[in-house]
């Protein structure tokens, strides 16, 4: 029996999940996405993590609900997944050399109970060619991804230096998402083999 429902279809984050022992249901939702006139990355990630698992509540109330978003954000600019091959492109090569920051939030929504957590890492790429950027997307891998890669495959090797959480730019701060699940009295440390 399910004890978390994750409102995301991110095949990372249901094995992040399941790497806690945790028992989930899958019912991904869509909620509309895009930054508010004003509104800060952090802002951005809070709300659309909450947004999202308050959408899947409304379907599964019976359980505790996760939400989760990851941004991508290079000179205050959130970069989103790429729209075409050439924007993908282009996101690499504006993140080549650079340090950009990942923001990462966790939200639960359970009853009347809310709570949501942000976690900021900062990413150093190296220097990338376009020869590398283009190659890379033909690989298929950046095609669906915040910021044209995923750094728990083949983007991983234009990753010079990461300061802050793993698997936060993976997609879910576990960390976080540990804090957010004891206070909705689940325990990944208390959990029984019998209960994984």
């Amino acid at each position: 029996m399910a004890q978390l429902v994750l409102a995301s279809a991110s095949p990372r984050r249901r094995e992040l999940l399941a790497q806690l022992g945790l028992r989930i249901a899958v019912r991904p939702v869509s909620v509309p996405e895009g930054a508010r006139h004003g509104e800060s990355a952090a802002d951005y990630a809070r709300r659309i993590a909450l947004e999202k698992a308050r959408a899947g509540a409304a379907v599964s109330a019976d359980l505790p609900v996760l939400g989760a978003d990851t941004d991508v954000v290079l000179d205050g600019e959130i970069l989103g997944k790429p729209s075409s091959r050439r924007h993908g492109i282009d996101m690499l090569l504006r993140l080549s050399g650079r340090t950009h920051q990942v923001y990462s939030a966790v939200a639960i929504v359970h009853e009347d109970r809310r709570a949501v957590r942000l976690s900021v890492t900062e990413v150093s790429f190296g220097t990338l060619s376009a020869g590398q950027a283009e190659a890379y997307w033909a690989s298929g891998e950046p095609a669906d991804k915040a910021g044209a890669y995923g750094i728990q495959g083949l983007g991983a090797a234009f990753v010079r230096e990461i300061h802050g959480s793993y698997s936060g730019v993976v997609g879910l701060p576990l960390y976080e998402t540990c804090e957010l699940l004891r206070e909705f009295g689940i325990d990944v440390f208390a959990l029984a083999p019998s209960q994984r």
